[in-house]
């Protein structure tokens, strides 16, 4: 009652816009809740998932055809906001490879609402999960990663950087016509590792797309982590941080900044001789997507190899991160009651659920050297963009990432500062013209993993606009 008196006792203009500004939220609430739910969307709903905990908000899964022809149908999974989904913003999130899945790691080991047990039989609840801030889809691309699938077998042989864009752009225009209710609703993408292409990429695509079609994607920004960037200084940030965290000698060092070519066009056999024996004798067995924790040890050789296209010569397979908890979603997505619950496999592809794709990874047809050059571009539009990188990642370490980012030469709005995680630093962040980049104290290659709470407080400043807390 003390606002309506203060509002009536000023201006009656006042009162108009406060009576118009409560009529539009009112309307645009209503409005949502009266949309038609397509049947489509119904059938996607998933009831329960085995060994799952109770829980409030909804979930979806199941499979958008992207291409017709050739039979591409890619798979998602999508959570809703724990609270009030229709007041929070949409955010899609993308893991890398190229060849890995999110549902496999996104959504079951950093930000998804369900970790797995170690039985791979059952879900517990994730604290930090990013859907107590947003509604989020997981999204398994391209065809051939996880769940999706395509009937024409050579697209697997012929995947890259282009067409992935493309089905991902269809994927979310068909999404939201299944899903009407988030038709203009505040969009984000959000990604890490090589999704530092897939993620700028989609972006440029739906920005495009806006400017020749009505506006159904309401693209605000993105937000990527421990990105794949730029192959020449993403490779000489890499070897840098190999050699400044001691992981391989002087002389290691020394010979591969003089005989590699960091651009990827040509190679030496001293290159790759040298690099060969950093992996092989200085390295250690290590966990390089985390260098200061325990490696497993319990699946001995079994790893999940991931691809990191930063050179040619360097960095060509790279054991994965964490092999036990692969094992945990590996176990877990295999399951038939599983399977059922989400809709998957419904077309029985020939071959296990596995959290990468080896034949994607070995395949991959087209890759930019750079995709600085989509920045540049998507900058001047006002997009909200932030870079982060976790500090213990040797794969795509913070070195390579600044390397790659000072090349945009950016006028510097706050200079580096600490940022805090309760008493602690959580990291530090420089905040740019146009873009934010913002370190994680602690944390590997999948920053929520390892730091799941200074994940979700740098979420959560992404989300709202803000700086990162000083204090």
């Amino acid at each position: 009652m003390k606002r309506v008196q203060l509002i009536m006792a000023g201006h009656p203009m006042m009162l108009l816009c406060s009576l118009l500004i409560f009529s539009f939220s009112s309307f645009v609430v209503l409005s949502e809740s009266a949309v038609h739910v397509p049947k489509e969307q119904e059938l996607d709903r998933i009831s329960e998932l085995p060994g799952q905990p109770r829980v409030s908000f909804s979930q979806f899964s199941g499979y958008v055809t992207v291409n017709e022809p050739h039979g591409r149908a890619l798979f998602y999974w999508f959570t809703e906001a724990t609270t009030s989904p229709h007041n929070k913003p949409l955010v899609l999130w993308l893991n890398g490879g190229p060849g890995c899945s999110s549902v496999a790691y996104g959504a079951s080991e950093e930000i998804g609402p369900f970790r797995i047990n170690k039985t791979g039989s059952s879900l517990y609840l994730n604290k930090y999960s990013w859907n107590r801030e947003a509604n989020i889809l997981f999204l398994e691309s391209p065809a051939g990663v996880g769940f999706s699938y395509t009937n024409t077998t050579s697209d697997l042989k012929t995947s890259g950087d282009k067409r992935t864009a493309e089905d991902a752009l269809v994927f979310l225009i068909r999404w939201l016509s299944r899903f009407p209710q988030y038709k203009y609703r505040e969009f984000y993408i959000a990604g890490e590792s090589y999704a530092g292409h897939y993620v700028p990429q989609l972006a440029k695509k739906i920005y495009d797309y806006n400017k020749a079609n009505p506006h159904i994607i309401n693209l605000k920004g993105f937000i990527v982590g421990n990105a794949v960037t730029d192959n020449y200084y993403d490779g000489i940030g890499t070897v840098t941080y190999w050699w400044s965290h001691s992981m391989i000698s002087d002389h290691s060092y020394r010979t591969i900044i003089k005989h590699c070519d960091f651009t990827g066009e040509k190679t030496s056999q001293k290159c790759d001789d040298t690099v060969r024996y950093a992996f092989n004798h200085e390295f250690g067995k290590i966990d390089q997507y985390s260098i200061y924790t325990p490696a497993c040890l319990s699946s001995k050789n079994k790893t999940t190899r991931r691809f990191i296209r930063l050179k040619n010569t360097i960095l060509h397979m790279i054991s994965g991160y964490d092999p036990c908890t692969e094992n945990y979603a590996e176990k877990y997505f295999n399951l038939p009651q599983v399977q059922k619950a989400m809709h998957a496999n419904v077309t029985n592809i020939p071959y296990k659920w596995t959290a990468c794709s080896d034949v994607l990874l070995r395949n991959w047809n087209d890759s930019e050297a750079s995709v600085l050059h989509i920045y540049q571009e998507l900058i001047t539009t006002g997009l909200r963009i932030w870079v982060f990188s976790g500090d213990t990642d040797s794969v795509v370490p913070v070195t390579a990432t600044k390397f790659s980012l000072n090349h945009l030469n950016l006028t510097t709005k706050n200079r580096w500062y600490p940022w805090y995680s309760g008493k602690q630093v959580g990291g530090w962040s420089e905040v740019y013209d146009g873009l934010t980049f913002a370190t994680v104290r602690g944390a590997g290659h999948e920053v929520p993993l390892f730091q799941p709470r200074r994940a979700f407080i740098l979420f959560r400043s992404f989300l709202a606009g803000k700086q990162l807390p000083k204090s």
